[in-house]
């Protein structure tokens, strides 16, 4: 057993310390922006939210889970190690079922944009995290530097994915205020119209 202070971790005190503070404080925003899309009125299927909405969150705790994993007094490498490797591969499956979400849905086109930042780039952080949580015993400093690589990935991955949420919301909920608006300029006309007055019976 290696004394925790002697651990190779212990060099990514800081790094994890920046890291994971700032996915949880954007995992609080990420909640910000689910609340604003609701009160705008901007209409999304369960399938749209589990393929673009939830994933996020999932990132952003993916990286506060790694920093604290990597901060945690492991008895020894072999045991983060198995750790890492567990939590990637489940990212990878959880990737592949994000996918599967989003092909099933239907109220919004998948663009390659989407492709590149919501489904390929997380598949390849969590298959990062597993490749290297699998080589963390033989070479342990690059190891390190992918996983911390990894979890830089999945930081600006769940960044862009949350702003990409919210010009998606500004927009939509535009669009949804000028049709509204519309629709109510062609209803006062006809509810304005005076009506004839009714002729008298002799």
């Amino acid at each position: 057993m290696e004394p925790g202070h002697l651990l190779p971790f212990a060099a990514w005190e800081s790094f994890y310390v920046i890291v994971g503070s700032s996915a949880a404080a954007l995992t609080g925003l990420q909640f910000v922006v689910i609340v604003l899309g609701a009160e705008v009125n901007v209409g999304a299927s369960n399938a749209v939210t589990r393929a673009f909405g939830t994933p996020t969150i999932v990132h952003f705790s993916a990286v506060l889970l790694l920093a604290a994993t990597l901060s945690a007094p492991w008895p020894g490498v072999a045991s983060a190690g198995t750790a890492l490797a567990i939590f990637g591969a489940l990212g990878v499956l959880y990737g592949l079922s994000i996918i599967r979400h989003a092909r099933s849905q239907t109220d919004y086109e998948v663009v390659l944009e989407d492709w590149i930042w919501h489904f390929t780039l997380p598949i390849i952080g969590y298959a990062m995290l597993f490749g290297a949580a699998i080589t963390l015993q033989r070479h342990v400093p690059e190891s390190l530097f992918v996983i911390a690589g990894t979890s830089l990935l999945l930081l600006f991955v769940g960044i862009h994915n949350a702003w990409d949420s919210v010009t998606y919301i500004a927009i939509d909920g535009r669009r949804r205020r000028e049709e509204r608006e519309r629709e109510r300029e062609r209803a006062e006309p006809a509810a304005e119209e005076p009506r004839h007055p009714a002729k008298p019976r002799r």
